[in-house]
């Protein structure tokens, strides 16, 4: 009822999306001349967007804002979002600045302008708002760590005393309450960093009621919401555990209860995850969010499952390592092997071509993050060899041999006074009298009597003192060594078992991280997607120009090209990047690059770039284009101190 109440709720309205929302069409469209003025404007995404107070900034003419109306969806589309504008606009260009929310619960922001009439002399430099507050995004990036490492501690302590019921399973108890008490406070704190994080203000405004009001009817805050939800029942449930004992020795049932109670649980809390990030947006929603939910309960399993080991190991016996550590080693292989196919399915899904690995940041951060996994696996490979030497028997001792103690002369070995009675442990049978054919020291007589012993004579043969001897005593090369030593002390393997889990544990931490970050960026798919979509205006153009340039000299240097790179290519500020091929398409180093850029309509500039050697490139984060159109950039190109050659190609700079 719970896991069916978690999907209702977070399911809800959910449809095919596109994991981060692209802009497909404006209305009134970008850079378009209207005659008369429109009384709304209304924008189209690739799924659908939440909206939020502060959605749409209109500037006018007069770069002075416009008052509008309330942000709504179009004709109750959850993929549009429209604003109405006033009566009577004068003539001139508007810019538009939009900020929404994506089904994968990600802030997108853009900006495109219109003119009505005919175009402004000049127009309103509008940024597209901030994409976070450096203060609230550290804070909700932080919160996202946090309930990462507790759930997995949480879910794979639980998974661990579940499957693998450890001799003292109290020595968890409190790392399960702190990993519980620790994912509830972060659960709280997204809640609260919500709204400022989605509007890109500071962490002030979580506290506003408003604000809070908004973000609970919201999809990402009902996730949160079930989360607590779960959270409590898990809570309720370990309680009513602890109340109502199997045997009276350990606070959970022996039956399948615990078990299958835990099992919901867990799902239905990978669920609050699963319905509000990249897995409830894009293609296969359905098989994604079940990946998803897999690979975060393996996650869990797997390592909070190592750091459930690695505090047993240090208060568990003997026996209960050998039982608990072979086990474990099985659970944490089906884990990996959960992990290697869901996360094969999410990397393919999340990329969409092989070109996005290395090309796009989500990319790039899924490198580091199978870089990671393969040290953790590298690690856990070391780990197996302290779990075989653990879950193998101790070394065989030598059978002890029952001590021969000097007989009264007469007297049968068996039995003092002579008669030989029955071998302990063994069958009686009748004497023989005949010769012992066992008895190869020589001291056996006729009927297996021991040889009277000369009075005055000692017995020859030697005592030991541990009761055995003949050829294979204590320090001969026949016998095993006695006691453990070295690698087969069970203190020495407790330590390695210990040193190793808890590098996995460390590695686990970086990894976990890396994934933090990897779920807060673009997919490698949705960005192709979004680059798609650009001419609609849902980015600001970016400008690439290459400019080829041949000073005469000889060498790689001589000639090549120069590949710039204009961002966002609008009026205002903008980043220039210049990197420079030889004629062997490598790159090399050059003493000078400068750029300068002409406007000759206008008779603006020469304005220079100012690009400075960034080693293995040149660039600036400044310059200022304060007018749309084309513009002429000067490229010089300064490969020594007397080869030089200036290259002017055409740049269109938008409104």
């Amino acid at each position: 009822m719970l896991l069916g109440t978690v999907l209702a709720l977070l399911l809800l309205g959910a449809g095919p999306a596109s994991a981060h929302a692209a802009l497909s069409g404006t209305d009134p469209g970008d850079g378009s001349v209207v005659q008369r003025a429109p009384r709304h404007v209304t924008l189209t995404f690739t799924e659908s967007v939440g909206l939020l107070d502060d959605s749409f900034r209109v500037f006018g003419p007069d770069q002075r804002r416009v008052r509008t109306g309330e942000a709504t969806h179009a004709e109750g589309r959850s993929e549009t979002a429209r604003v109405t504008l006033p009566a009577g606009l004068a003539q001139g260009t508007y810019t538009v600045a939009w900020r929404v929310v994506s089904a994968d619960s990600h802030p997108v922001s853009g900006a495109f302008s219109f003119s009505v009439g005919k175009r402004s002399a000049t127009t309103a430099q509008v940024g597209t708002g901030p994409a976070e507050d450096p203060l609230t995004g550290g804070l909700h990036d932080a919160a996202r760590y946090v309930a990462y490492l507790a759930a997995a501690l949480l879910v794979g302590t639980a998974a661990f005393v579940l499957l693998c019921r450890p001799a003292h399973p109290s020595a968890l108890r409190r790392p399960a309450f702190g990993a519980w008490w620790a994912l509830l406070g972060a659960t709280v704190a997204l809640l609260l960093l919500r709204a400022p994080y989605e509007a890109g203000t500071g962490p002030a405004s979580a506290f506003d009621t408003e604000a809070l009001g908004n973000t609970l009817t919201g999809r990402p805050g009902q996730a949160l919401l079930a989360r607590l939800a779960v959270l409590l029942v898990t809570a309720a449930f370990a309680l009513w555990l602890s109340r109502h004992r199997a045997d009276g020795r350990g606070p959970l049932h022996r039956g399948s209860l615990p078990l299958a109670g835990g099992t919901v649980l867990a799902v239905a809390l990978a669920l609050t995850w699963a319905a509000a990030e990249h897995a409830s947006a894009g293609i296969q929603v359905p098989l994604a969010m079940t990946s998803s939910v897999a690979h975060l309960l393996a996650t869990g399993v797997w390592l909070g499952g190592l750091a459930a080991l690695l505090l047993v190991s240090r208060r568990g016996t003997g026996e209960d390592l050998t039982r608990i550590v072979p086990l474990f080693s099985r659970i944490a292989f089906a884990s990996v092997t959960v992990l290697a196919v869901t996360g094969l399915y999410q990397s393919w899904r999340g990329l969409g071509s092989l070109s996005a690995l290395s090309g796009t940041p989500y990319g790039r951060l899924l490198l580091a993050k199978l870089a990671g996994v393969g040290a953790l696996l590298l690690v856990a490979r070391y780990s197996r060899r302290w779990t075989a030497r653990i879950a193998a028997p101790a070394p065989a001792r030598a059978a002890a041999v029952p001590a021969r103690v000097p007989q009264p002369v007469g007297a049968a070995p068996g039995k003092p006074g002579g008669d030989d009675g029955p071998e302990p442990g063994g069958p009686a049978g009748p004497d023989t009298g005949g010769p012992d054919p066992d008895d190869t020291e020589g001291t056996g007589g006729p009927g297996g009597h021991d040889r009277p012993t000369a009075p005055g004579r000692p017995d020859r043969r030697p005592e030991i003192p541990d009761g055995t001897s003949g050829p294979e005593g204590p320090g001969s090369p026949g016998e095993p060594p006695r006691g453990p030593v070295g690698l087969d002390d069970p203190g020495t393997r407790r330590r390695g078992l210990r040193r190793s889990v808890l590098a996995e544990v460390a590695v686990a931490a970086v990894v976990l991280l890396i994934t933090t970050v990897l779920t807060g960026t673009l997919p490698g798919r949705a960005q192709a997607e979004a680059a798609r979509q650009a001419p609609a205006g849902a980015l600001p153009p970016t400008a690439e120009v290459v400019v080829p340039f041949d000073t005469g000299g000889d060498g790689v240097t001589g000639r090549g090209n120069v590949y710039v790179t204009l961002d966002p290519a609008r009026v205002g500020d903008n980043g220039v990047t210049a990197v420079v091929h030889g004629s062997d398409t490598g790159l090399v180093v050059v003493p000078e690059v400068r750029i300068t850029f002409t406007l000759p309509s206008r008779e603006v500039g020469p304005i220079d770039a100012g690009v400075g050697d960034r080693g293995g490139y040149w660039g600036t984060n400044a310059v200022n284009l304060p007018l749309a159109g084309n513009w002429t950039m000067r490229t010089t190109v300064r490969v020594s101190d007397v080869d030089q050659v200036t290259v002017e190609k055409k740049v269109r700079i938008a409104p």
